[in-house]
């Protein structure tokens, strides 16, 4: 893609878009070695440090809905990779076995992402560009 000035580039919704499409890229070349897709990756890495977590927990920390977080469940789930248990009203989620296997892979595939685009950001403004990011989600969302 060629680097021109877009026309849209002082759009934040463009412009945001096209930081995520770019950093998706370099997050699924990044998390390809552990055989997942970055969001499940990222559902194991808090299934694996918090088992018997409530899939609304889930969401709070990944800032999904309930029924995307479902649905990636399920699919690890069906991999093997994680399991639900039901008590009464309340359903708990685990790692298993094989999701904790696949843990250290995860977070070193999540350490070469952040590597990766600091080394083009520079370390501080790649930190300042998150937490700005982050801030503006959070604001914009009420």
């Amino acid at each position: 893609m060629k680097h021109e000035h877009s026309k849209y580039c002082h759009c934040l919704y463009y412009s945001v878009n096209a930081l995520a499409r770019v950093l998706t890229k370099m997050a699924e070349e990044e998390f390809a070695v552990t055989g997942l897709a970055p969001s499940y990756a990222f559902l194991l890495m808090t299934v694996n440090e918090q088992p018997g977590i409530q899939p609304t927990e889930i969401s709070a920390h990944m800032q999904l809905t309930p029924s995307t977080v479902t649905r990636l469940i399920e699919k690890m789930e069906h991999k093997g990779l994680l399991k639900r248990q039901s008590e009464g009203k309340y359903t708990y989620v685990y790692p298993t076995e094989k999701s904790k296997k696949r843990n250290k892979k995860i977070h070193e595939a999540w350490a070469n992402l952040y590597r990766r685009y600091s080394d083009l950001l520079g370390e501080a403004k790649g930190r300042a560009l998150t937490d700005q990011v982050y801030a503006a989600s959070i604001k914009l969302e009420k």
